[in-house]
């Protein structure tokens, strides 16, 4: 669970984002007074809540804070140049600036900083009336300036300081810099004079690679050297080296962790997994750590404690401005372990802030799928048969009474309890073909037929709806499959009624055609070719011309019945 201390942080970095920024400083605050060990993270966030409402005093106090908290963190640098570049202290910033490059010479925001620093103190230097890059222009911007400082016995040791180098390449794209930097940095007069071609001696206590100076042993300290008897100059305080930065060395040995964590994982090994990767967050707040030690959490069955770390790696993710693709990955697997829990609502509102994060094929996968199935329990979840028995009798009620649309409701509700059931489907299609929906009616016959395929009603339904649509076809083709199922024949007499309506209508003359018109349009019709084309049919018919009794015989064949009919009906075969 969260510390206070982190809660109010939570809640300063969320006011923050609103812009809400008098809210985010005293959340801020809170945090400050409770955390149990000073935090430079809370007096960087407060410095960068007072820097946006403006106030840019207080905002070097919680910077300065900050940097003495923790003096190797760039970011405590960055916070105190934004302040005093706000204050109007360009030089000032430019420095603050200078020693965040120090500590790490690609930081974005460190380099962006300096580059705004010095176009204001060029923009300044103009609005004086001063030249600021002194001329300079053309001596940094030479062709030949690094072969020439490379040659130089006094600069050539200089190129090997990579923060150095990062120096004089600023110095090229903003000359104006240089006057700066020779106040920081006496090597850049060094640099100058070679460039120009003439020799000068490099002050007492600044760096020359010709002559070292050495540094005075603890035990045995040397009076400081003078340029004169007159003039007295103060030797520079000797910085003990620092030790590699801290947070780099924790970084590393977290990396460390990491890797020994993912080995222990591929060898399922989750609990060895599960200690190493706390280590590695523990070590250096990386919420890629997190997002592994939740995995393995999940592949040892501890769900709950996968969804806990998760929660914590989007927290802390927000928090730290992580990249919204790892924090998306956080919320895809909180989504998993709830679909595994079962939780189908929990788990697609996960999948959906995922997608809301970053959207990758995977996720938009897996909450299709979950919503698939959670579609599907709650159909069975609503299954009832007696609350379907109760809207079927409400259905034909209402059909009785002429309430059509009525009707179509309650078989709705019927087939929502008893989906299995092809009576609701059956009935519906009743419904409709009363609404003259036939084409919902047809899908409503072939659903009950699905579900019970020796449903003849159903069979029976859709022939009346292909017949009205004059689909006779169709129709005769449904009233054939209706005599193959009704076995028992208890639907004979209705199936064949129909059935002669459907071939009666389906060849008699259409309006407006003439008899000869009629007859072409018979003679080119495909099933009625099929059938005299057939060799056995052609047999039967030679037959019957000699002895028409013999045509009665034939017809107890159900397919040549079938046939004969469909030629009586289309007027080649005529009968007294």
């Amino acid at each position: 669970m969260a510390s206070e201390a982190d809660q109010y942080k939570a809640k300063g970095n969320e006011l923050f984002a609103k812009k809400q920024y008098d809210e985010a400083i005293a959340a801020f605050t809170k945090a400050i007074e409770v955390s149990p060990t000073p935090n430079h993270i809370l007096y960087s966030n407060r410095s960068g809540s007072f820097a946006s409402k403006k106030d840019f005093d207080n905002a070097l106090k919680d910077a300065n804070e900050c940097i003495k908290i923790s003096p190797t963190w760039v970011k405590g640098y960055t916070r105190k140049a934004a302040a005093l570049h706000g204050q109007g202290d360009l030089v000032s910033a430019r420095d603050a600036y200078e020693e965040a490059l120090k500590l790490d010479p690609s930081n974005a925001q460190a380099q962006s900083g300096l580059k705004s620093v010095d176009e204001a103190i060029k923009a300044e230097a103009s609005q004086d009336g001063t030249t600021p890059d002194m001329g300079l222009g053309g001596m940094f911007n030479d062709k030949d300036m690094w072969a020439k400082l490379a040659a130089s016995p006094k600069t050539s040791s200089y190129l090997a300081d990579r923060g150095f180098v990062e120096k004089l390449k600023r110095i090229q794209q903003n000359p104006a810099a240089a006057s700066q930097e020779m106040m920081s940095d006496p090597r850049i007069m060094q640099v100058m004079a070679v460039l120009l071609g003439i020799d000068i001696t490099m002050p007492n206590g600044a760096p020359n690679s010709e002559e070292p100076k050495d540094t005075p042993m603890p035990d045995a300290p040397k009076p400081a050297a003078t340029s004169s008897s007159s003039s007295k100059v103060e030797e520079p305080v000797e910085e003990e080296p620092q030790e590699e930065d801290e947070e780099a060395q924790k970084k590393a040995q977290a990396e460390g962790e990491k890797a020994t964590g993912n080995k222990e994982y591929k060898s399922r090994n989750f609990d060895a997994a599960i200690e190493h990767y706390q280590k590695a967050w523990e070590l250096h707040q990386d919420v890629t750590y997190l997002n592994n030690l939740a995995a393995a959490e999940f592949e040892k069955g501890d769900l709950e404690g996968c969804i806990k770390t998760c929660e914590k790696a989007i927290e802390e993710g927000r928090a730290l401005r992580t990249d919204y693709k790892i924090i998306a990955k956080s919320f895809g697997r909180v989504g998993t372990a709830y679909h595994k829990l079962g939780n189908l609502d929990k788990s697609i509102e996960y999948y959906n802030r995922s997608l809301t994060e970053h959207r990758t094929p995977d996720v938009l996968a897996k909450l299709r799928a979950v919503e698939k199935e959670k579609k599907q329990k709650d159909i069975e979840a609503y299954i009832d048969p007696d609350k379907a028995e109760q809207a079927r009798e409400e259905g034909n009620a209402l059909f009785k009474a002429a309430d059509w649309p009525g009707a179509v409701k309650a078989y709705t509700e019927m087939i929502k309890r008893a989906p299995h059931d092809a009576r609701g489907y059956s009935n519906r299609a009743a419904a409709y073909i009363k609404l003259l929906s036939f084409p919902e009616a047809v899908k409503d016959c072939d659903m009950a037929i699905e579900k019970d395929p020796n449903f003849i009603r159903a069979y029976i339904r859709k022939a009346n709806a292909y017949f009205t649509m004059r689909e006779y076809t169709k129709c005769i083709d449904t009233l054939n499959e209706a005599s193959e199922r009704d076995t028992k024949h208890e639907n004979y007499s209705e199936i064949e009624s129909l059935r002669a309506k459907a071939l009666s209508a389906r060849f008699q003359a259409q309006e407006g055609e003439t008899e000869e018109q009629t007859m072409d349009r018979i003679s080119k019709d495909p099933e009625v070719i099929a059938i005299l084309q057939d060799p056995v049919m052609q047999s039967i018919l030679g037959q019957a011309r000699e002895n028409p009794a013999a045509l009665n015989d034939h017809m107890k064949n159900p397919e040549v019945r079938k046939k004969i009919q469909l030629l009586i009906a289309a007027g080649i075969i005529r009968t007294r």
